[in-house]
């Protein structure tokens, strides 16, 4: 070998060949023994954070095994950046009073968490994001993660995961593809760790730095739980077949056409009807998008969409059609509903049909808090698919557990006013006055199109219970709007009994 010089023109500085560092490579298994070995190896301390995401929902249960061992290594002050919290997730209380978390940062809280933090259980306020928002801060280096904790369905040696296989297997894995990207060192958890290469492979080795075999990352029967499981009641049904005429009445149903519902039950039957309708005038839709259930499938296996583009599977039928059929796609929350992506998935839906806990004069939304303030869930993608649809339907009925659910003013803006199109109630539609041109359609249509305020009157006359005053305490939350504004926050609610504080480390 000639000898070489230690620069070359136009190549810059030369470092040579040598021998002892050109032998073969070896393999390198990333598994480590259990969770304190990961967090160990990951040199996790004191107020770092850590990450986390809900593909498995109410049947997760990493986030809580996590938790476990990093109480029993003793760390403080950490910040929980989970994509979503359900009431699985209850043990995460005992780790606030314990001081082993501090903050917490999330697009979706439900059950005793929600509550323990309304009542002012924790010192710093909760971060509420939308799923595009959180990818956006994500990206954007606004929300930094020093360990990801991924539960992994199916993972090898070598960290390659997939969602696909496996006793929990739940689909495709669109939040954690954003946190891969980012954290600074990755754990796959898995229960079933397969042999080099794990087949249909939903995020590659070279994004994971150790796996850790556990007993049993959750139940994927926990999947389908709470608003993702469809209602039969005849006011569901009938909300669902107004909306989808509304839909239908709009001109926007029509060769093309892109689709995308929420999670509650009146979405998932209005997405039933404007399948039938579709059906019958012959109509093959583009795509529908973000969480996926059954019936987005069965709308897929029936001709009326050429694929699915899916952030997360909400039941086991979704899961298994990911599975099987190619037409049926994963994409990141990035991808999915990033406002700062220049051309996001929920920016090319046509119609968007979503629920809400309130919904005001001003068509503004509330679906982070109950009637007396107790926060019960968050924006998840609400927000991001309001801002990017076409149209923008919302759906509910006037009253719920005898409070009005059509309010002069909300009790928490969740989504603004001014991204929300229609109103879709058992009592009417509402068209935001902004859009006389879509009034004016569904008039023509014969549909029984109402002011909002006469749907508020009528809520507040069928209510039996009064909404109590908006909780005037410190703040315990702050919700930020996709774009990491601050659209609202949620105040300490007042209880006979005080919350127990922890004592700051």
């Amino acid at each position: 070998m000639q000898k070489l010089p230690r620069e070359i023109v136009g190549y810059g500085p030369v470092r040579s060949y040598e021998a002892s560092s050109g032998g073969k490579a070896g393999i390198r298994s990333k598994v480590l023994a259990n969770l304190d070995a990961a967090i160990a190896a990951c040199g996790l301390k004191d107020g770092d954070t850590v990450s986390f995401h809900h593909h498995l929902r109410n049947g997760d249960a990493v986030l809580n095994l996590v938790m476990v061992a990093l109480a029993r290594r003793g760390l403080k002050n950490l910040q929980v950046a989970a994509s979503s919290i359900f009431p699985v997730h209850a043990p995460l209380v005992a780790h606030m009073c314990s001081g082993t978390v501090d903050r917490l940062s999330t697009s979706f809280i439900s059950g005793p968490v929600g509550e323990a933090i309304s009542s002012g259980l924790l010192g710093k306020p909760v971060v509420l994001t939308s799923h595009g928002g959180r990818a956006r801060a994500l990206d954007e280096g606004a929300l930094k993660i020093d360990v990801a904790f991924v539960a992994a369905p199916a993972a090898d040696a070598l960290g390659n995961i997939s969602g696909r296989m496996g006793p929990n297997a739940c689909g495709t894995l669109g939040y954690p593809l954003t946190d891969v990207d980012v954290a600074e060192r990755v754990v796959a958890v898995t229960d079933r760790l397969v042999p080099f290469p794990v087949a249909a492979i939903d995020i590659p080795q070279n994004k994971v730095d150790f796996v850790v075999a556990v007993d049993r990352i959750g139940d994927q029967g926990g999947i389908a739980s709470g608003t993702t499981q469809p209602s039969d009641d005849p006011v569901s049904l009938a909300i669902g077949e107004s909306a989808a005429a509304v839909i239908a009445a709009s001109g926007l149903l029509r060769e093309g056409f892109s689709f995308q519902t929420g999670a509650g039950s009146v979405s998932l039957r209005t997405a039933e009807a404007v399948g039938r309708e579709m059906a019958t005038s012959g109509i093959r839709g583009s795509f529908c998008a973000g969480g996926i259930t059954g019936q987005h499938v069965k709308m897929l296996q029936s001709g009326l969409f050429e694929t699915l583009m899916d952030v997360q599977c909400f039941d086991l039928e979704a899961v298994a059609s990911y599975q099987r059929d190619v037409r049926h796609q994963a994409m990141s929350a990035a991808a999915y509903a990033g406002p700062h992506v220049g051309g996001a998935v929920v920016d090319r839906v046509d119609a968007v049909v979503l629920g809400a806990a309130e919904v005001d004069h001003a068509f503004n939304v509330n679906v982070t808090t109950k009637a007396d303030g107790v926060i019960i869930g968050g924006s998840g993608g609400h927000a991001d698919a309001a801002a990017g649809s076409r149209l923008t339907l919302v759906t509910t009925r006037l009253t719920a557990a005898g409070f009005a659910k059509i309010v002069p003013d909300v009790g928490h803006v969740t989504t603004p006013g001014t991204t929300v199109d229609v109103l879709v109630t058992d009592a009417g539609i509402a068209v935001n006055p902004k859009r006389a041109d879509l009034a004016d359609r569904l008039k023509q249509a014969g549909l029984p199109v109402v002011r909002i305020e006469t749907l508020a009157d009528m809520a507040a006359e069928r209510a039996t219970r009064k909404r109590p005053p908006r909780a005037a305490g410190r703040i315990v939350a702050v919700s930020e709007y996709r774009d990491g504004s601050v659209i609202d926050v949620v105040r300490q609610i007042e209880r006979d009994e005080e919350p127990q504080q922890r004592t700051p480390a």
